[in-house]
């Protein structure tokens, strides 16, 4: 019998609605834990998960770890392996780094911020002098709206390179630079499973960070024909699966993608939008697995 194994950190509220979703469909999923986790790379897929079954009895895995790097790493290993995944690893590799999200965007001429890269204090300054201020600093990997900083003149921009520099890790010495967008208190996170997006929030905030893991609230938001095609081509630009496609509206009212979460969180976005997340995610993984058996 093919299994269904739910990889995680913790139980969050999605992975609770996730379970129940699929408990619904008549599909009982193994909880694995990722800090129980301890793969022979040697070995293959015949060897046993913490669950008690091997690996090559899951039809599917479904990774939802809060660690970016636990899940790429296992994603790349069932990858190897042949075990189906959501979402796969090409696509949560690309969407878990700005800098390939960007790139993938760019080929397809899907509308985003305009974006720079740079990699010393001198070449970030003429990157952000480039965009014109203000500009936004990424990290060109996290979420939660960490580590984001609008820089409004060259003096803030020098004191946070400054500041960057003197830190270790060599994501805080590469500069993702993008043009400040005067959104209207407001951007806009899109679900899309498969090809098709299911419904969409606005996210408000009197901050220019609207996250609602920062404290942002959450109203519905029509998926009119432009909000959907725009999110089907950003989606399938990425590789498609289960994701979240987070839009800024510019003054004009143009729609420019930000980016594209591949574990996204939605506990506050069911009920605006009076669409059972989970059930319609776990309706397009059992497909899937359908299709892949």
């Amino acid at each position: 019998m093919m299994r269904v194994g739910l990889l995680v950190t913790h139980i969050r509220a999605e992975e609770k609605a996730l379970i129940a979703a699929f408990e619904a469909a008549g599909v009982q999923p193994d909880v694995i834990l990722d800090r129980d986790v301890n793969i022979d790379l040697n070995a293959g897929a015949g060897q046993i998960a913490p669950s008690g079954y091997a690996w090559s009895d899951y039809g599917l895995i479904v990774e939802r770890c809060v660690s970016t790097s636990r899940g790429l790493y296992l994603l790349a290993v069932f990858a190897t392996w042949g075990i189906p995944t959501v979402n796969d690893y090409q696509t949560a590799a690309v969407c878990a780094d700005k800098v390939r999200t960007t790139l993938a965007l760019a080929e397809q001429g899907i509308a985003q911020p305009q974006t720079r890269l740079a990699f010393t204090p001198d070449s970030a300054i003429e990157a952000i002098e480039a965009v014109g201020y203000p500009a936004v600093l990424k990290p060109a990997t996290g979420s939660w709206g960490r580590l984001l900083a609008r820089v409004n003149d060259r003096e803030s921009a020098e004191a946070i390179i400054e500041h960057r520099q003197t830190l270790g890790d060599y994501n805080h010495h590469t500069y993702y630079v993008q043009a400040y967008v005067a959104k209207p208190q407001r951007d806009i996170r899109a679900f899309v499973v498969g090809d098709q997006t299911v419904c969409a929030i606005y996210r408000h905030a009197e901050h220019w960070i609207t996250n609602t893991a920062r404290g942002g609230s959450a109203s519905n938001c029509a998926v009119t024909p432009e909000l959907d095609a725009i999110c089907r081509s950003a989606a399938r630009a990425v590789g498609g699966g289960v994701l979240a496609v987070d839009l800024l509206e510019t003054p004009a009212g143009d729609l420019l993608v930000n980016e594209i979460n591949h574990t996204m969180e939605f506990r506050n976005s069911s009920a605006p939008t009076g669409v059972d997340i989970a059930q319609v995610a776990v309706a397009y993984m059992l497909e899937q697995m359908r299709v892949i058996a």
